[in-house]
């Protein structure tokens, strides 16, 4: 059994630069930075190294001295779980700013909480943050490190002072096994092969207020996720890792996607950035839609975006328990997606209640079959033997007078399926001959909803060789 890495959290109030140190620390601009106070707004957790070492880097909601049912409320509720599970806690405030009451009532939240505590004035560069760090020495938490995480001033000696920490670690794992064992971090730079044990990435997508978080809480069984009926409460990207029936799973909760006139904040601009990201290094995308409002424009945008970017795709209807008659609307919602989406012919649509907890297994069921058809390669013998099929049940239409002849298909690549098609004059083909193309290839073998990509190249012209008598000496 391998031990996990050490979990350290950054906390603090609002706006004090928590994000910024995160990214910093990650080595990666992973967490929404901008100077609106409250942008974070759930825990995320990034697995990299220090000096050598594995650990992980909690980013949290800044803390805020409310407990009403507010939407602050929540957010101090899920800072306080980070604390408790953390190992470390880097307690961060604003070194211009100076010690604020709101500082002070933390500080007495994390003497209760927290395992350890370690105090950092940021925004210390230069001599703007001295009087900040005199005053820091009142919240009882030892000499508090000076540093600048926009700029990296004072990384060093922030990794200095975590050097016993991370000792410690490494001891309990030559004691318990090797931590190279451990879950990496969400890492979306990575590509993964088809491996069994590897995670599937999925992404949670859809419109603002649809139930993506709920969602991700009820696949996970806890309250990991902040939501609330305000529409637009996730603003970064928050991947999970998870297992489901012993398969390694990667969950990643989105912020909702509003077309764009509407998109005016630049704060809701990152956010809708950060879900195009997860969206592009996804495996999975599942599309969650309220089943009042199921299929409209902006669905059909999202889900024609998920395609071109050749993700495996699942239209997920939510709230079905406020379904008025269930199996004519489910029959009803099957329809408008053949219809509105023809470019992912047979698209699985599954029903399902977050909060009841109906239809999760249905929904995870057919994720891993929707991902075991995007990693499908098919032999190339079968490709021409349906090929010729195909040819002869609808012969190809005649371009200038002259016909268009396929002569051969392979599959070059999985993640999406993607298909060469060796015709002469293929640059000519008709759409409506390609679609045709594709959907028997979807149909005959098995791959429903799948995006399939189809290349269409020209054979080159024989080249004439002289006769042996002339070739040249």
């Amino acid at each position: 059994m391998s031990a996990d890495p050490p979990r350290i959290a950054l906390v603090g109030r609002p706006n004090v630069g928590k994000s910024t140190l995160f990214n910093r620390l990650v080595g990666k601009r992973i967490a929404i930075v901008d100077d609106t106070p409250g942008v974070t707004r759930d825990r995320r957790i990034a697995t990299t190294s220090m000096l050598g070492m594995p650990i992980e880097i909690v980013d949290t909601p800044g803390f805020e001295d409310v407990a009403d049912e507010s939407l602050e409320a929540r957010m101090r509720q899920q800072t306080e779980a980070a604390v408790r599970e953390a190992d470390l806690c880097l307690f961060v405030i604003d070194a211009r700013v100076g010690v604020t009451a709101d500082d002070r009532e933390f500080a007495r939240v994390l003497r209760r909480l927290a395992r350890n505590v370690l105090l950092l004035a940021n925004k210390a560069e230069g001599n703007a943050g001295d009087t900040g760090i005199a005053e820091a020495w009142g919240l009882g938490f030892g000499e508090p490190i000076g540093l600048s995480a926009e700029h990296g001033d004072g990384i060093a000696e922030l990794q200095s002072a975590l050097l016993p920490l991370l000792d410690a670690g490494q001891d309990q794992a030559g004691e318990d096994g090797d931590l190279a064992d451990t879950e990496p971090g969400f890492d979306p730079e990575t590509v993964y092969v088809d491996d069994p044990t590897r995670p599937i990435t999925v992404a949670v997508i859809g419109r603002p207020n649809a139930g993506k978080s709920t969602l991700v809480n009820a696949l996970l069984g806890e309250d990991r996720m902040l939501t609330g009926p305000e529409a637009g409460i996730t603003r970064d990207s928050i991947s999970i890792a998870w297992s489901w029936r012993g398969r390694p799973f990667r969950l990643v909760d989105t912020a909702g996607m509003r077309r764009k006139a509407r998109v005016v904040e630049k704060l809701e601009g990152l956010s809708v950035g950060d879900t195009l990201r997860a969206i592009r290094f996804a495996d999975v995308c599942v599309l969650l839609m309220d089943q009042g409002e199921a299929f409209e424009k902006q669905d059909l945008q999202i889900a024609d975006l998920v395609l071109r970017e050749g993700r495996a795709l699942v239209a997920a209807i939510s709230k079905w328990d406020a379904a008025s008659d269930p199996n004519a609307r489910a029959r009803h919602l099957r329809e408008r997606a053949a219809t509105l989406l023809p470019q992912a012919r047979g698209l699985p649509v599954v029903t399902l209640s977050a909060i009841g907890g109906s239809g999760l297994d249905a929904l995870m069921t057919t994720i891993v079959r929707v991902h075991t058809d995007w990693n499908t390669r098919v032999k190339t013998g079968d490709l021409n033997g349906w090929l010729r099929e195909a040819i002869e049940r609808h012969p190809p239409p005649a371009v200038e007078g002259r016909p268009l002849r396929p002569k051969y298909i392979a599959q070059i690549k999985a993640r999406p399926p993607t298909f060469v098609l060796m015709c002469a004059r293929g640059s000519q083909m008709p759409e409506a001959y390609r679609r045709y193309l594709v959907n028997g290839i979807r149909h005959a073998f098995d791959m429903p909803g799948v995006p399939i990509r189809l290349i269409l190249r020209e054979p080159k012209g024989r080249r004439r060789f002289a006769p042996p008598s002339e070739a040249p000496r």
